[in-house]
């Protein structure tokens, strides 16, 4: 399966993708933030996918993805947030495979998101 970084700012949503995406069989590391996120991404070797929120203090999910598919090439990349004006301006700015999604979701959202990003 997939290793996937995911970085969001409120325990709830990480621990729910976490849980989620670990029933499915993938790799997952958890940051905090995009500071954390870049450090695990620095120690940790690559990632296939990117899971995270586009608002995030320090750096936001936008910038992370950017700075990250810069050294990764290849990242797919899905950006959340419950901001739909966010995530247009998400896909605006990066390339690539990009998915988006709206938060509040359902499990079964995040399930077909991931999926469609690691086939």
């Amino acid at each position: 399966m997939a290793r996937i970084l995911l970085a969001d700012d409120d325990g709830m949503v990480r621990d729910l993708f976490e849980r989620v995406l670990a029933a499915s069989g993938h790799d997952v590391r958890i940051a905090q933030d995009g500071h954390e996120a870049l450090g695990l991404a620095d120690s940790g070797g690559a990632f296939d996918v990117l899971v995270t929120d586009v608002h995030m203090p320090g750096i936001d999910g936008i910038l992370l993805a950017k700075t990250l598919a810069a050294k990764q090439p290849g990242l797919k990349v899905l950006l959340m947030s419950g901001f739909p004006e966010q995530l247009q301006r998400g896909k605006a700015e990066l390339a690539g495979h990009i998915e988006t999604l709206t938060k509040p979701c359902s499990i079964e959202d995040i399930r077909a998101k991931i999926a469609k990003l690691t086939a």
